[in-house]
This record gives structure tokens, C-alpha cells and sequence, in this order.
């Protein structure tokens, strides 16, 4: 019997789980964590090395620990203030902030709390919910924290798809679990995308394969420090948010707020340079058609020319529905939890769907706004948790 399961080892699922052991809500022995993965914060550290990020886009305070400055605390500390930042909001880079994120797993014991398996049913039993697993694992708990993402719901363009179901050895999405590294892939490479994970993409493998990647995207570039304003952290914008009186009405607020498909300056500076140096050739346009030659060479037909390509990496970005969890989706019908018309959860100012049943990441977007999914987002979640079960203890 735990205290507390959280469904998620992410940055969000490590984030509240520091907050809860820190603030002496729960202990290590007293909590779990369930994640397909072998270890914390496996898919953030497979996707952000796969992609060759050097820098995070978030600044040093937004981290997994409840100090917002123990990230620079740490930096210090092992002399790594020098190298560790970049700019002026001292965004860290991804070595620092992956270490600093061991460390923090470490002090709170979060590997003792580690269940490594898949989540396929939550009941409630006798006033406790039980948790099973895809092995037949049964967890009973008196309260949940569901911190899942949309991260494995691809979004890919329909003539990518039909491509991929001929030649699945050749045309990919970033993220797809089969691809190990990206040096394996063979050129002439078209990467798909105008967003941050394909500008990363495309400086790693313009660097490795020079004058035989071309990034097309369909909008110019969108040049932005973070990807939305940072308003949205506090009252200044979430004040007018709360107002809003419908959930339809929210979303829309969430959707324009967000600067998608956008890259910090220096991130375009460095674009530009490859472009300038025939390193990375730039298009700008829709892909109408692909076909597949006879070499099984892919021919990607533009607006006013023709690509060809040997690898296709998508870089499209999520479907931005429901988390496409069947547990999910009969918790929400078995208990009648509150959805708004997108789909996610309609929750109060704690984060709690129903008694004892929390959310964290993109489920809780409709209450914490447009950063729900970052890791500022995941700090807000951890802090109403913590906040919500300390005023009720007073």
C-alpha cells in the first residue's frame, strides 16, 4: 500500500515526486512511480541527445527541484557556472541540467521508488485505487498523480504516412522509438519541420553530412526567446485566463498564447550560417506529393520544384488530442470525470480531477495555461499539489 503512484517518470512525474518527498508529504518507501522505461527521465534524455540539443530553451530556475536556484547553486558548486549557461536568461546546458537532475533523483531515493512497467487499468477499491500493470501487477494507493505526455502520438503529413507504409527503413519521425542514432541514417536527407526539434536536427546533421540536408518548412522562420510570453507564468496573463468563463473559450486563449513552431535567435543565427555556407540548403513551402522512384530514391514534389531525397525525418511535432491511454479513456467513462470539449480534464485549482486523482503535464493545461507542458509547467503542478495538501492539513 502506497501513498502515492505516480503514473509517469517524465520531467513532470520527477518533478512532483521531488516536490512531495522535499515538502515531507510522502517518503520514498511511500510512493512509486510506474514508467515503461528502465530509468527517470529516459525519453527526455534519448530525444534531446537524439536531436543534438546543447542548451535548453527554459532558464536555469525552471528545473525539477523545489529551490528554483538549485540548479545554479549546483553549477557553482562544482565549478560549472562558466560553461553551464547560455545568455542572458541562463538557460543551462543539457549536460548541466541532465546531472543536476541525477543529483536531485538521487537525494530523494527516486530510483528505490521505480516500477518500471505499463499502466493498463486504475480502479477504485474500497475507497483506494488500484493500479495494475501490463504483467499483471497490482498497486493499491491512496492517491495518483497522472503525469503522461503526448509525446508518442506523432503527428506526420498524410503523404508521410503513405510513404512510411512503403519504405519504413526510410522515411521517419524524430521520435520514432526504433531509431537509434542519427548517424545511421543515409543522405541526401529531407527533414520535415519549422520548429525547434527540426532547427536541432538540422544544425547536428548538416554538420555531420555538409551540402546533403535540406530542412523544409512550410511558414518563415518564427523567431522567439520561449515558446510562449512569459507572462504566463504568473498573474500577469493567468489573472485574465481564470476569468474565462468557458473551458472552449481557454483552449483558444492556450492555443494562440503559444508560439508553435517557433526558435530562439541564436538557434536562427546558427540556421542562417549553415545556410550561407551550403552546409543546410533552407525551403520554404508545402510538400504536395511524394513519390517513390525505382532506386526507391523519395522524390518529394513542391510548389515550384522537386526534392529527392534517400531519408525523410519528420519533425512534425504531436497530435494534440487526449493522452491515447485505453485506462485512461475508462476511468473518464467508469467514474465520470469532467472533460471540456477538447477532451481534457475539466480540474479545480489543486489539480484534482476527483478525490485523490491528480494530473500534471498536458492534462492539467485547462487550469495551470499554455506552459502546462513544459517543465515550468511541471514546477506549477508539483507546487499546487504540495500547496492544495498542506492548506488542508492546517
Amino acid at each position: 500500500m502506497y501513498d502515492w503512484i505516480i503514473i509517469g517518470g517524465g520531467i513532470h512525474g520527477c518533478t512532483v515526486a521531488s516536490f512531495l518527498i522535499k515538502n515531507q508529504i510522502t517518503t520514498s518507501e511511500k510512493l512509486l512511480i510506474i514508467d515503461p522505461y528502465s530509468e527517470p527521465m529516459y525519453r527526455w534524455k534519448r530525444n534531446t541527445k537524439l536531436i543534438g540539443m546543447e542548451y535548453l530553451r527554459s532558464p536555469s530556475v525552471h528545473q525539477i527541484d523545489v529551490d528554483p536556484f538549485s540548479l545554479q547553486k549546483y553549477a557553482q558548486e562544482n565549478n560549472l557556472s562558466s560553461s553551464g549557461f547560455y545568455g542572458q536568461y541562463k538557460r543551462p546546458s543539457l549536460t548541466l541540467f541532465n546531472e543536476h537532475c541525477e543529483a536531485i533523483i538521487n537525494e530523494v531515493n527516486l530510483k528505490q521508488s521505480w516500477h518500471q512497467g505499463k499502466v493498463c487499468s486504475v480502479k477504485k477499491v474500497e475507497g483506494k485505487w488500484r493500479v495494475t500493470t501490463d504483467n499483471g501487477e497490482d498497486f493499491l494507493t491512496k492517491n495518483i498523480v497522472i503525469s503522461i505526455s503526448i509525446n508518442d502520438q506523432h503527428n506526420m503529413p498524410d503523404w508521410a504516412a503513405e510513404v512510411k507504409a512503403k519504405l519504413p527503413n526510410q522515411l521517419y519521425h524524430i521520435f520514432d522509438e526504433n531509431i537509434d542514432v542519427v548517424e545511421a541514417f543515409n543522405p541526401p536527407i529531407v527533414i520535415i519541420g519549422g520548429g525547434i526539434t527540426a532547427a536541432h536536427l538540422s544544425i547536428k546533421l548538416s554538420n555531420l553530412y555538409p551540402g546533403q540536408v535540406t530542412l523544409v518548412k512550410r511558414h518563415p522562420f518564427r523567431v522567439h526567446d520561449f515558446d510562449s510570453d512569459p507572462g504566463w507564468l504568473g498573474p500577469k496573463k493567468l489573472y485574465f485566463f481564470y476569468k474565462v468563463e468557458t473551458y472552449e473559450e481557454r483552449r483558444k486563449s492556450i492555443n494562440n498564447a503559444r508560439n508553435k513552431g517557433s526558435i530562439p535567435k541564436e538557434i536562427f543565427l546558427k540556421l542562417k550560417r549553415l545556410d550561407r555556407e551550403h552546409k543546410l540548403r533552407i525551403e520554404e513551402g508545402e510538400i504536395q506529393s511524394a513519390e517513390i522512384n525505382g532506386d526507391n530514391k523519395i522524390s518529394l514534389v513542391m510548389d515550384n520544384q522537386t526534392l529527392t531525397a534517400q531519408t525523410i525525418l519528420c519533425s512534425t511535432g504531436f497530435v494534440p488530442s487526449l493522452p491515447n491511454q485505453q485506462w485512461l479513456k475508462e476511468i473518464i467513462e467508469e467514474y465520470q470525470l469532467k472533460c471540456a470539449v477538447c477532451g481534457y480534464p475539466i480540474i479545480n485549482q489543486s489539480l484534482e480531477w476527483c478525490s485523490h486523482l491528480y494530473v500534471s503535464g498536458p492534462l492539467a493545461e485547462l487550469e495551470v495555461g499554455p506552459v502546462a507542458r513544459n517543465i515550468s509547467g511541471a514546477r506549477i503542478a508539483a507546487e499546487r499539489i504540495v500547496n492544495s495538501l498542506k492548506n488542508k492539513t492546517k
